[in-house]
């Protein structure tokens, strides 16, 4: 029996003696990859005997897994940790522990180490296969436990998945990244490229699409930056051949491996959302320079008149930083411009945050911290008056939604178009998780109304 299997054997004779199941509470910070990563904890977990619940007061085990993006959430981790400490002199048998991309960082386990003694299991990124032979340790009596070792990337390839969602999954296609832009700590904690090999990627959404999946959302850090003996290109055309009424997005493309190879294949396959999130970061080539984004504004602006002469409607997303170390007004100006130009569907905007282990975090850094929320308002001000004119586009088509919600106005359900526009529209909540055409009615700053056909 391999190691893994034997652990999670060893956890389940202890859970079975439990007089009812013990429970799990995993609270998943973040980005989809951390969700993913969420997922399969949940899935080891059931294997050894655990349920799970959404109330921390009723677990038997926490497990915070963590994003380490920016500063400010690794502030709100800490402070949860601290919140946890009543419980867990309430409940002495209760396991604490942290995992993902805070475990990876040496300041944070030293801090644990120091300060929050009841913390009892860490584990890192690398280690989620490990998290069986871990908690036998703890449930054995060892005082903490703790694993950031940098394991082979296929070391998670075979891991249960407990997914919150019927109609819709998250599937990793790479991990790591190797792009080392300076305001960003991932390639550090998720380590260097990987990508998974082909087949398995397409069985498992065969899988899911037979199980009535109908949205795959392919992940990785720089999901373009995919290299497997088929480019990303060809990877979707052959998701793209798989049988099923279902749909297909990915998140993130880096605008240095974007391609008008990728726009063509996007475009010329029914089953790949119209769509692409691209994250420009700055329109100031001198900031790109200072970020090694590897880019300039005009290879971005190339890649954008390429898709947009092809489909003028083609619907386009980013991501900006405002504040970068030392960014002028005159460079702040040009990303203003690229929006005008641009004309982006929606913005995913954040001020930079100074992360500890990466380059720009040593940058000197001369603007003050009121320059740049007056920057970031007047960016999120030009940004809702863009959207609502350019979502003015879509009133009198008819756009195919798959509802996923209740929406905060009675009656009303939402969900997204093939487009990533946001749909609200009135009817049952029998929709949801179902695609349903919808005649579009009225454009906001934010989203769409219509009527279900």
């Amino acid at each position: 029996m391999p190691e893994y299997e034997k652990y999670i054997s060893l956890v389940r004779d202890i859970t079975s003696q439990y007089i009812s199941p013990p429970l799990a509470y995993i609270h998943s910070y973040g980005c989809r990859q951390n969700v993913s990563d969420g997922e399969k904890i949940a899935g080891m977990l059931s294997l050894m005997g655990y349920g799970l619940t959404s109330d921390e007061n009723a677990a038997d085990i926490i497990l915070l897994n963590t994003c380490a993006v920016r500063e400010n959430a690794e502030t709100r981790v800490f402070g949860n940790i601290g919140a946890l400490k009543h419980l867990k002199e309430q409940k002495s048998g209760l396991i604490i522990g942290l995992c993902g991309c805070m475990a990876q960082e040496k300041h944070v386990v030293e801090k644990l180490r120091q300060s929050y003694s009841y913390v009892e299991l860490v584990f890192g990124t690398f280690a989620l296969r490990e998290l069986p032979k871990l908690l036998y340790d703890v449930l054995c009596g060892r005082k903490t436990v703790t694993d950031t070792n940098e394991y082979p990337a296929d070391f998670c390839e075979d891991v249960p998945v407990v997914r919150g969602c019927s109609y819709k999954a998250d599937v990793p296609i790479m991990f790591g990244c190797n792009k080392f832009c300076t305001y960003c700590i991932v390639p550090y904690v998720r380590g260097r490229e990987h990508s998974r090999e082909p087949e398995k990627i397409i069985s498992e959404i065969r899988g899911l699409v037979g199980d009535g999946c109908r949205e795959i959302m392919l992940l990785g850090q720089n999901v373009d930056s995919y290299k497997a003996e088929i480019s990303f290109p060809e990877l979707l055309r052959r998701i793209n051949d798989i049988d099923g009424d279902f749909r297909v997005r990915f998140m993130s493309p880096h605008p240095r491996d974007a391609t008008p190879e990728l726009m063509d294949t996007i475009l010329g396959c029914r089953k790949i959302c119209n769509t692409i999130h691209l994250p420009l970061q700055s329109g100031s080539d001198r900031i790109l320079r200072a970020m090694n984004r590897g880019y300039t504004s005009d290879d971005f602006m190339k890649l954008v008149r390429y898709v947009r002469d092809k489909d003028p409607d083609f619907s386009i997303t980013t991501d900006i930083i405002v504040g970068f170390p030392n960014e002028s007004e005159e460079d702040f100006e040009a990303t203003l411009d690229i929006l005008k130009q641009v004309r982006f569907d929606n913005i995913y905007s954040f001020i930079y945050s100074k992360r500890v282990g990466t380059r720009a975090a040593m940058m000197e850094d001369s603007i003050t911290d009121e320059e740049k929320s007056v920057r970031f308002r007047r960016m999120l001000e030009l940004q809702r008056e863009i959207s609502t004119e350019h979502y003015k586009r879509f009133v009198g088509r008819t756009m195919r939604v798959l509802f996923e919600n209740e929406s905060r106005r009675d009656g009303y359900i939402g969900g997204k178009s093939d487009e990533s526009v946001i749909v609200e529209a009135k009817g049952s909540t029998d929709n949801i998780g179902q695609f349903r055409d919808v005649k579009i009615t009225a454009a906001h700053n934010w989203a769409v109304d219509g009527e279900i056909v």
